[in-house]
């Protein structure tokens, strides 16, 4: 899904930019961590509906896939945007990451 996967990438390359070689390097295998689960991406219900728009349900549908495919069963509140719009962004924070570290490691 790419659902707004252009704007959580900014998000993740201003977080990059906001650190030093050295500790990239050094945290290489927590940068999702320290990228997406560390501080709310949203905060706030209604920024966090306004964010989902009309793809919440297709959101939730990602979300509630990725769970049980990768923890067995769904945990996400789906009633609260909030948490649904940050669950989302991790997910996708994941694949982001995930493909900066693999160019990381074709450069070095």
């Amino acid at each position: 899904m790419d659902y707004k996967r252009e704007e959580i990438k900014e998000y993740f390359d201003d977080f990059i930019n906001d650190q030093d070689a050295e500790w990239i390097e050094e945290n290489k295998d927590d940068l999702h961590h320290h990228a997406f689960n560390t501080d709310y991406y949203i905060i706030g219900t209604y920024q966090a509906k306004q964010w989902l728009g009309d793809k919440v349900f297709d959101v939730i549908e990602h979300i509630r896939e990725y769970e049980k495919s990768e923890f067995g069963e769904v945990s996400t509140d789906f009633s609260d945007a909030e948490r649904v719009v940050n669950m989302y962004t991790y997910i996708i924070g994941e694949e982001i990451v995930s493909e900066y570290v693999n160019k990381l490691e074709e450069v070095a």
